[in-house]
């Protein structure tokens, strides 16, 4: 049976591949940092196996490839998903605020990557990053979220460079408006609409949709496939730039 890590696995896009993951027979590390909600997802999902652990922080990912190791696990796909989003105009930005941003999207990112880089080779795996559509196009507010998401998508190509020559796969999906409970939660009228008017497929994306995407990547189907950056956006990419209503 084939192994998944996912971060960030315990809501959202994390919780949604890993659920994809099982329906087709892997067995899946749930990753997160959020005790409370990652017992509450892994619970009902018969061969997901949920460890505490916030990848921010060097000293907890060496412990949890260690523990995948001594646990004898094959890891035949690292799925970097975990991300926080702190927005606000680059004045009131402040480093504190830029730390936080970085220590998780970009610095867990690639510290999952380094830990499990051996069992990735071993099994001649694939790594897919989440960036986002805020990492391909400046926007409102986005100076350390989209910063770092940028970096997450050049981290991935020299992932698929360097570990291309043993058999290791790399890519990113870049997501474009999705419609979480968070996003839901958050976005104003006007923001939902200006978005539905912006986007060539006049919706937003579900959580699924970009799982499938993730999943693809990690697949057979996808065996030729590493170094590429993929908008799963409805289009957004397309359409230039600018939605009034996060602009006022």
């Amino acid at each position: 049976m084939k192994t998944a890590v996912v971060t960030g696995a315990a809501r959202g896009i994390g919780l949604a591949t890993t659920r994809q993951f099982l329906a087709d027979g892997w067995h899946v590390v749930m990753i997160d940092r959020d005790e409370a909600a990652l017992s509450s997802a892994a619970a009902p999902l018969e061969g997901a196996e949920p460890v505490l652990c916030d990848i921010s922080q060097p000293d907890q990912v060496d412990r949890m490839a260690t523990d995948l190791a001594t646990a004898g696990h094959s890891i035949d796909a690292l799925v970097n998903n975990a991300g926080v989003a702190e927005f606000g105009p680059l004045a009131e930005t402040d480093f504190a605020c830029w730390r936080r941003v970085m220590e998780t999207n970009l610095d867990g990112t690639f510290l999952m990557s380094q830990a499990l880089r051996a069992p990735l080779i071993s099994a001649k795996g694939a790594i897919v990053n989440i960036a986002s559509i805020s990492g391909l196009r400046a926007s409102t507010l986005r100076v350390a979220y989209g910063t770092s998401k940028a970096a997450v998508m050049h981290l991935t190509r020299q992932q698929a460079v360097e570990l291309g020559e043993f058999g290791v796969r790399a890519n990113c999906v870049c997501p474009g408006p999705v419609a979480t409970k968070l996003a839901m939660a958050v976005h104003t009228p006007d923001i939902i609409a200006a978005y539905h008017d912006a986007l060539p497929l006049n919706r937003y994306g579900s959580e699924n949709e970009i799982a499938s995407v993730i999943c693809f990547l990690c697949s057979e189907k996808a065996s030729f496939v590493t170094g590429q950056i993929i908008a799963s956006d409805g289009g957004f990419e397309a359409t230039g730039i600018g939605l009034p209503a996060l602009r006022s």
